[in-house]
């Protein structure tokens, strides 16, 4: 959109239907005429992999009651096409950030404007409690009001379908087609509470009970030896974590007071991202100071959690996503009587570790692979209903433990990381122990993910211009090692350069570039569908004979890393 259309966009916004104060912003930011203004204007704010996320303000590409406003008569609409002898509900979640209430009130009125019921959290509550909520319910759709682990001027609008998914094809197409035709002057505003129902605490404990039932798996384990130290990152699993810990048996549970009152504002961290080893930095020091066994965060949210473990020097350390997930995985597949279900099958997706596949075939299960996000995870589920899932996750400090809430979700993985040390712990070993017997038996992985930030419009189009030079000058070899298999998920197509052959891949289309390296390696590139980063995650491996060797085996794979990342320049 060019100077004149981004003005002309603007000026649409200093008039009705817009109210005063959104008016009175609008102009501030036309005088103005900086940065800020041109990127409120000059796109429409977009459904990425994680629904809509964006930074708070006027504009049509922030978060504001006109944008959501109009995302929900949209889907308002379409609902009642879709369900037009039925009477439509939907459930509203929201978290701690700042608006998210307001917003989701906003939202509650424009839902029960056009005769939907809405079932709306009276608090904040953790988002798998609002996908466990849509299927418990019997919803037709559901809508929590996040950001995730974005920086604190974020917020964002997530949608649930039936089944407790979020959207995927053919409803989001069809859906967003649909609100795009439509005008700010078409939403309606104009709430009726009858229609609004508020759910309490007293709601959440039919999710509480099928975590405990879906986590607590090791059998005769004494869950009170484990010492535990848990951080909410000021976010929304302070109201359901403590309590579903407590009730699955672990009783020896720390809080880190400092994080754990909800605050949009994330006063004691950097950013809320359990990912990132600064977020649990009390909460390390906080278990340093009690000798506890494990760390446990979440984001605000309550979706992504990190796992911090001691080593066998005793150092706490945090697990990274690929890790946690394998270790889970692993721990679910022997906890669980492979014998008495359907056809099994554990998820991950096209950027996590290789490893999965491999334990996968240790166990005779199948591993079905998706494009990055959850929404996708859910999806095999929804499609394959002849076979039963064990559990899944991705790289990104994801986790779904079994099929009754159909997202990522940190308070029943939280539950099984404590019940998989316990079981370690009563048998004289440890997570970190057990992971590298993993390692011993299956392959040696160590995956890094290197992300770079590029801000705004011009940032936007670095990251398109990078996707592009990396299509175009593909090189043939990275760090020394021949490429011998690339994966265009924009084309849908594997070419193998050895065997001069190309097929085509059956999962949908996405701007991801994946490179097999002759040694093993994996390279993949995708834009984050959810902040403005381009992502590189790198896989290395090697044979590992003996736990003892890790520590050399892994400082040797961290500089293969390390010379991949240098061959992009990185």
């Amino acid at each position: 959109m060019n100077k004149e259309a981004i003005l002309k966009n603007a000026q649409s916004w200093t008039q009705a239907p817009f109210d005063t104060d959104t008016i009175t912003k609008t102009l501030a930011l036309i005088t103005a005429n900086n940065t800020d203004f041109q990127e409120s204007f000059y796109k429409d704010l977009e459904f990425g992999t994680g629904g809509m996320r964006g930074i708070m303000g006027v504009g049509t590409n922030r978060i504001n009651k006109y944008t959501l406003g109009k995302n929900t008569q949209g889907l308002s609409q379409y609902l009642k096409e879709q369900f037009p002898n039925e009477q439509v509900k939907v459930a509203i979640a929201y978290d701690c950030r700042r608006n998210s209430k307001e917003l989701a009130q906003t939202v509650a009125d424009v839902f029960s404007a056009n005769g939907i019921h809405v079932y709306l959290f009276d608090e904040l509550r953790p988002t798998p409690l609002l996908s466990y909520t849509v299927k418990a319910k019997g919803c037709h759709a559901g809508i929590v009001l996040t950001a995730s682990h974005n920086p604190p001027e974020y917020n964002g609008y997530k949608v649930y379908w039936q089944d407790g998914g979020q959207l995927v094809p053919p409803q989001d197409k069809e859906i967003l087609n649909l609100i795009a035709s439509l005008d700010f002057k078409d939403i309606n505003f104009n709430g009726k509470p009858d229609l609004v129902e508020l759910l309490t605490a007293a709601d959440d404990n039919a999710f509480i009970e099928d975590s405990i039932k879906a986590g607590k798996i090791a059998g005769d384990v004494d869950r009170s030896r484990l010492k535990i130290v848990f951080t909410s990152l000021h976010g929304t699993s302070i109201t359901l974590i403590p309590e579903t810990l407590k009730r699955a048996g672990f009783t020896d549970l720390h809080v880190v007071k400092e994080q754990a009152i909800p605050d949009g504002n994330f006063p004691t961290v950097k950013s809320p991202n359990p990912e990132e080893p600064e977020a649990l930095k009390m909460a390390v020091e906080l278990a340093d100071k009690l000798n506890a066994d494990i760390v446990i965060g979440t984001d605000p949210d309550s979706d992504r959690l990190g796992v911090a473990v001691r080593d066998n020097e005793g150092k706490m350390m945090l697990l990274n996503g690929n890790q946690t997930m394998i270790a889970m995985t692993d721990f679910l597949l022997k906890q669980t009587d492979l014998k008495t279900t359907k056809n099994p099958f554990i998820g991950s997706t096209i950027v996590s570790t290789p490893m999965m596949n491999e334990l996968a075939a240790a166990h005779n299960v199948e591993c079905k692979e998706s494009l990055t996000g959850f929404k996708w995870i859910a999806k095999m589920i929804k499609d394959h209903p002849q076979q039963d899932f064990i559990g899944g996750g991705e790289e990104s400090f994801g986790y779904m433990v079994g099929d009754f809430v159909r997202d990522k979700d940190a308070v029943t993985a939280a539950l099984l990381a404590c019940e998989m040390y316990a079981f370690a712990k009563t048998n004289s070993s440890t997570t970190y122990q057990e992971l590298l017997k993993l390692y011993v038996e299956h392959g040696c992985y160590q995956e890094r993910l290197v992300s770079l930030v590029k801000k705004g419009i011009t940032g936007a189009q670095e990251i398109k211009q990078m996707m592009i030079d990396l299509r175009e000058n593909t090189p043939k070899q990275i760090a020394g090692q021949d490429i011998i298999i690339v994966e265009d998920y924009t084309s849908s197509t594997r070419e193998n350069k050895h065997l001069k052959k190309t097929e085509s891949i059956d999962i949908p289309k996405s701007n991801v570039l994946i490179f097999y390296l002759a040694d093993g390696s994996k390279i993949a590139a995708r834009p984050s569908g959810t902040e403005p980063k381009i992502k590189f995650y790198i896989s290395v491996k090697a044979s590992l004979e003996n736990a003892l060797n890790y520590p050399v085996l892994q400082k040797q794979l961290n500089k293969k890393i390390d010379g991949i990342l240098a061959s992009f320049d990185i």
